[in-house]
């Protein structure tokens, strides 16, 4: 199975996952206070050591310099990517604060022009210089653009503090496990139970559920043993609820993810692929993903156009 953040995984998770896992704060028995601060206490400081870098900015075309800004096309309803900040008006996350960090590097003003998901792809190049939403690196986007990556993404199991039951990704016959309706996970944690029943063992118990907030509760509270989720939305679960909740094992069924331009402008993705390689080699990038819960997913090379990882 090969896991895609498209149009429909984001359309599922975008009534729950821009709030959810912050209202799962509270659900599993946090304060009103923590609720209130969704961003990370680092995420202000994660951009503001970043300088320009002349010989990046010269990388770049005038097309992209000459306004003075790095504009970038995003869907804010994608949890801890991008979503919408207390004032429900300014994108922050995780790839926000690399699309600044970025920015930064060239010099340029960052500017966030928020856009439904499938309209933002044909607005690159027109509208706006990049887009930065969630996009993945999959062969049926192959000539939309020039996908220059920043970090894998994929699937993730979580489970209560300590893994009390001691469950791996080979022993959860016979357990439950809790997955938001629709989704990859759902699927993938199906063909689990189905090879239980198979082989003569105890079904998995799945609780399919509409609300990725009961997803975690649950676990939270010991009514599933684990949830499978998307990677981003597993780690960030876990940022905001580490007194409760831990990842088990390791993300699998990866696949990248992009900052996107257009389609044959490979002067500025080059240029990017710089900028981003420049906050890896310089710790930036590290620091950014940590304070989101993210840096398992992690790269060591920003590449482009890497259809075949």
């Amino acid at each position: 199975m090969t896991f895609h953040i498209s149009k429909t995984v984001k359309g599922i998770l975008a009534g729950v996952c821009a709030t959810a896992m912050l209202a799962s704060v509270v659900a599993c028995g946090t304060t009103d206070e923590s609720d209130q601060s969704a961003t990370p206490k680092s995420s202000a400081s994660n951009t503001s050591s970043v300088k320009k870098d002349d010989k990046i900015t010269a990388m770049l075309p005038d097309s992209i310099k000459k306004d003075g800004k790095f504009t970038i096309g995003v869907s804010p309803d994608y949890a801890p990517a991008e979503f919408l900040d207390k004032d429900g008006k300014t994108p922050i996350g995780y790839e926000m604060d690399l699309a600044k960090s970025i920015s930064a590097i060239f010099g340029l003003k960052f500017e966030a022009t928020t856009a439904e998901f499938d309209s933002i792809l044909p607005g690159i190049g027109s509208k706006y210089d990049a887009g930065i939403s969630g996009f993945t690196v999959t062969p049926d986007r192959k000539g939309a653009g020039e996908f220059v990556s920043f970090l894998n993404v994929g699937s993730s199991f979580v489970v209560q503090k300590g893994n009390p039951k001691k469950l791996t990704t080979d022993n959860l016959c016979g357990s439950s496990v809790a997955v938001l309706t629709g989704t990859v996970q759902e699927t993938t944690v199906k063909k689990l139970n189905a090879q239980c029943t198979a082989s003569g063992k105890k079904a998995i118990d799945v609780q399919s559920m509409k609300d990725q907030t009961i997803v975690a509760t649950n676990v939270a509270t010991g009514k599933a043993d684990a949830f499978c989720a998307d990677s981003p939305v597993s780690g960030y679960a876990v940022k905001q609820n580490g007194e409760k909740l831990e990842l088990m094992g390791k993300t699998f069924d990866t696949t990248p993810e992009a900052v996107v331009l257009k389609a044959g402008d490979t002067q500025t993705a080059k240029a990017v692929q710089a900028a981003i390689q420049k906050l890896m080699d310089d710790g930036t990038y590290m620091k950014i993903l940590k304070s989101w819960g993210n840096e398992s997913g992690a790269i060591k090379e920003s590449k482009i156009n890497d259809f075949a990882a």
